[in-house]
């Protein structure tokens, strides 16, 4: 119910514009006196455009408030961006039509702006969209740590609307564009839980009883605190290869 209370007042005003135009209509039509001029029929469109714009944004945003649950929200990024894309259409369309082009070409021209403008801010576009995806998707939020294959490996800072920082184990500052971010594999090593699965190889000479290197192995897995207690951490037997026996160490930190 509330969201359609944020309806009402654009429709309202929709619904004043076209009376004005009706009223100047009917009396055109039984008095033959023009009620509203040149400047005064723009004014009607123009201020018809902008409240087209202002209902769209308001439809969209309560599109978006009722698609997902409140605990994964459509990012305010996407609401704020259909705003501005409706009223970029609508102020480009009056620009327009002050200059005394038709209704189709109004259109057509402010077609052409946008595609002309994309265009330029083509990169830009393609980080911000990214960018949005990221936030509906939502492989890691702030706090995680992920592997961006190929780009990085750290801890996520910021989320912004072109770039996403993480900060690398070595205290390394690291920008990347939301773009390249969305073609990479990511593994996220906070998700689903905060505690993930480790494997480390070791391999031990053969003068080495099998049974006391997997005992002295687990031990010092145990007296690490960093390794989780549980699940318990253990030690299996990769391969006996010429040089040695190869140990696999599995831990969950």
């Amino acid at each position: 119910m509330r969201g359609f209370r944020k309806l009402l007042a654009p429709v309202l005003f929709l619904s004043v514009l076209g009376a004005l135009n009706l009223t100047a209509f009917a009396v055109r039509a039984r008095l033959d006196v023009e009620l509203l001029g040149g400047h005064g029929r723009n004014g009607l469109k123009i201020a018809a455009y902008l409240g087209m714009a202002w209902l769209l944004s308001r439809v969209a945003d309560h599109v978006f408030s009722r698609a997902r649950p409140r605990s994964r929200p459509v990012p305010q990024l996407l609401r704020d961006l259909l705003t501005a894309l409706f009223f970029l259409i609508a102020v480009v369309a009056s620009a327009l039509l002050l200059t005394g082009h038709s209704a189709g070409s109004v259109l057509a021209g402010s077609g052409v702006v946008l595609a002309l403008l994309g265009f330029a801010i083509r990169n830009v576009v393609a980080d911000t969209l990214s960018g949005i995806a990221l936030g509906l998707e939502a492989p890691f939020r702030i706090g995680d740590w992920v592997d961006i294959e190929g780009l990085a490996k750290g801890k996520v800072i910021e989320i912004g609307w072109r770039t996403t920082r993480l900060l690398t184990r070595d205290s390394t500052y690291v920008i990347l564009p939301n773009s390249q971010i969305s073609r990479q594999r990511i593994v996220n090593y906070s998700a689903p839980r905060s505690e993930f699965r480790a494997q480390l190889e070791i391999t031990l000479g053969h003068e080495t009883p099998a049974a006391e290197a997997a005992k002295s192995l687990r031990a010092a897995l145990l007296q690490s605190p960093l390794i989780r207690l549980a699940p318990p951490p253990d030690v299996r037997i990769q391969a006996i290869e010429a040089e040695g026996i190869r140990y696999a160490l599995r831990y969950w930190i």
